[in-house]
């Protein structure tokens, strides 16, 4: 997996919404670990770990565009935040969602998230998961509604429509209130999917 290292220098500024500059080195200079940024990952936008030297370490996708980036790199600082003042805790418990929640106060302006943005993101942090995809209004508006290239959302698809999705085949079946139907194609099975995933459209069969 390529990578570089962002320690101490200004290379992070494009990553993240030019008014939340400010903001992000604060939070950058008050906490003490090493930034990358990193080829997508499929599971995941971004990870928290202290490293076997004892230093601590955040990595960030670098496909993401730059109001996804600052909600991932704000995550993983409040994993960070929430290990300094707690220890082990869990994961995603109440101790990391004030945390979260605090640290992300600052950025809850329309000149660093648009109104098509702000409210669904002021929604989520009033109870954050640990993905921001649980969150299906959220996770649209971050994209612009637009799905990645070559990829489409499973609610764009046509009802019978065979698509791939983690190298398997699926089926798209009807839609059970949020979610959607789905026939995996190799054991039969029905999936639910939510409308925000993004696949890969082949023939219809």
């Amino acid at each position: 997996m390529k990578s570089f290292a962002l320690v101490n220098n200004m290379e992070w500024q494009s990553f993240v919404p030019p008014k939340a500059i400010p903001f992000v080195a604060f939070l950058i200079d008050a906490h003490h670990f090493e930034l990358k940024i990193v080829n997508q990952r499929a599971t995941k936008h971004g990870d928290f770990r202290q490293m076997p030297n004892g230093k601590f370490q955040i990595t960030v996708n670098n496909n993401l565009n730059n109001h996804q980036f600052l909600l991932t790199l704000v995550h993983e600082i409040a994993h960070h935040v929430t290990h300094q003042k707690f220890g082990r805790v869990i994961p995603h418990g109440k101790e990391w969602k004030a945390v979260f929640q605090h640290l992300m106060l600052p950025f809850l302006r329309p000149d660093i998230y648009p109104n098509e943005i702000l409210p669904h993101l002021a929604n989520y942090l009033k109870n954050p998961k640990a993905s921001t995809d649980s969150d299906v209004n959220l996770s649209l508006a971050l994209r612009g509604n637009v799905a990645e290239t070559g990829k489409h959302f499973i609610f764009e698809i046509p009802l019978g429509s065979v698509f791939q999705f983690k190298e398997t085949l699926y089926k798209r079946g009807q839609k059970r209130r949020t979610r959607f139907e789905c026939l995996n194609l190799n054991n039969k099975k029905v999936y639910l999917f939510n409308q925000n995933v993004e696949v890969y459209l082949k023939q219809d069969r």
